[in-house]
């Protein structure tokens, strides 16, 4: 049993204010793991207040750059120490398979890098020199802190979505309070400790696990200066709107709906076998998943066949044993929710080619769900073009290249997508055409070093990268 009593506020664990702890339970088999306080409204109001006097000090602002740097070095190498400890409290509190929470750790590595290396490289300050040879005009553009940023980041990869924000926005001198999903409490109280360690100014970092009551408390607050926000599109409507009102800083990573394009000269083995990673990890809860299959009429019922012995081969079940691919999903509603969706799409006249809304035979006391698999698929159809978040694929047939490409790009989201070719070449040139934010080429890793984000519904501005680093800053233009 791992227990939280107490709330990491300003850099020190103080005691919360609603002493009553939320009993963290297991998606595998609904059994309690652990206990740990939530954030209530006074909690943010401590945070906050602790972040605006720490902002205002200047001590962590008006640390130097490099400074800055090799104190999230030092955390960035205390988290790659204790990887299998957090991969370890993931796989607990999520139902993340093992092998998806291990895989993770060196890409956090790869992001924290990325973010590590742009902020040595980023233009702090620089000289403009003058349009007009004869001005006498000198021009100095800074590049400095926003102030105070609430992260408020989803249960469903939450070191990934924690990092992706913290850290760019302590390199660049900012406070910052990180509401985090009751679901994750365990994982990112670890997190907590890490931060403890490092050496931060007091006042300059929070961790609050809380409700969505008190989310919209922390974002709505005057304090803060800077929303950033990873979550449901329909939350992000609602942040911006706030963030809109107060003329706050936001940044938002939404959902996503994305398309896989597998073009007639694709090696549909190697393509299908991307679905297993592309669209099927994290037990299917991910934003970036692939769940949009398009398959090219001419080899449709192959590539259909390909998918049904893919889906079929994988072993769901306890997220703790080395052979299970796919676990369960975090809660009780969300697997209802998935189940759900899988029952719509028969109604909808969809073809149920494997899974189905059953609960997986042996596995009725977790929060599993079928695999499933969909073909004759039209795009209109819900199961389409809403987010389901969970191991369900839909299979839907194209014409031509236009016709995949226009099939890909109607959704209101525009977050992620792949093609697969036998081309390369070729197959640039069709991701080129795709509306959203990242298209990997045959089953390429996404690369941290450039920006990261969506299209239309899935977002408004980007991470990862210098372009993540710059989205924490505000532009000082001092001229002489």
């Amino acid at each position: 049993m791992i227990t939280y009593d107490r709330l990491f506020i300003a850099g020190s664990w103080v005691e919360p204010a609603d002493p009553e702890l939320l009993d963290i339970a297991s998606p595998h088999d609904r059994s309690v793991v652990g206990r740990a306080a939530q954030a209530q409204p006074e909690d943010v109001d401590r945070a906050l207040a602790a972040a605006r006097a720490s902002f205002e000090s200047g001590e962590w602002r008006q640390t130097p750059p490099d400074q800055r740097i090799e104190v999230l070095r030092k955390f960035n190498a205390l988290r790659e120490e204790n990887a299998e400890r957090i991969a370890h409290l993931i796989s607990l509190e999520n139902g993340s398979a093992g092998w998806f929470t291990r895989a993770g750790q060196p890409g956090l590595t790869r992001q924290a890098n990325a973010y590590l290396k742009a902020a040595a490289e980023f233009g702090w300050e620089e000289a403009v020199a003058p349009s007009d040879p004869e001005s006498t005009v000198r021009s100095v553009v800074r590049r400095e802190a926003i102030g105070v940023v609430a992260a408020v980041i989803p249960w469903n990869s939450p070191f990934s979505s924690a990092t992706s924000k913290i850290l760019p926005a302590l390199l660049a001198g900012n406070s910052v309070v990180l509401k985090v999903s009751p679901e994750n409490s365990l994982s990112m109280g670890f997190l907590a400790e890490l931060l403890e360690r490092v050496g931060l100014p007091e006042g300059v970092i929070s961790v609050l696990p809380a409700d969505r009551e008190t989310s919209e408390y922390l974002v709505s607050h005057q304090e803060v200066d800077k929303i950033a926000f990873t979550g449901s599109t329909r939350a992000g409507r609602r942040i911006a709107a706030i963030a809109g009102e107060q003329l706050k800083r936001v940044s938002l990573e939404l959902g996503g709906k994305s398309a896989m394009i597998i073009l007639p000269d694709a090696d549909v083995a190697k393509a299908v076998a991307g679905v297993k990673f592309g669209s099927l990890l994290n037990n299917g809860e991910s934003c970036i998943a692939h769940t949009r299959i398009l398959a090219p009429r001419s080899r449709y019922e192959e590539i259909v066949a390909a998918l049904k012995e893919l889906v079929e081969s994988l072993r769901v079940g306890d997220p703790g044993d080395p052979d299970t691919f796919i676990g369960p999903m975090i809660r009780p509603d969300q697997q209802e929710r998935v189940r759900g969706y899988i029952r719509l799409g028969i109604e909808e006249g969809a073809r149920l080619v494997t899974g189905g809304p059953q609960i997986p035979e042996g596995l009725e006391k977790g929060n599993y769900v079928t695999p499933t698999v969909f073909a004759d698929v039209d795009n209109s159809m819900r199961i389409a073009q809403e987010e389901i978040f969970g191991p369900v694929l839909t299979v839907i047939a194209y014409d031509d290249e236009d016709d995949a490409v226009r099939i890909a790009n109607d959704s209101e989201y525009g977050l992620s997508g792949g093609v697969w070719s036998a081309d390369e070449e070729h197959a640039l040139a069709v991701a080129r055409r795709v509306r959203t934010g990242t298209v990997t080429v045959n089953g390429a890793s996404v690369a941290f070093d450039g920006p990261f984000g969506g299209f239309k519904a899935s977002g408004i501005g980007r991470e990862y990268g210098a372009v993540g680093l710059g989205t924490y800053t505000e532009y000082k233009t001092i001229t002489v």
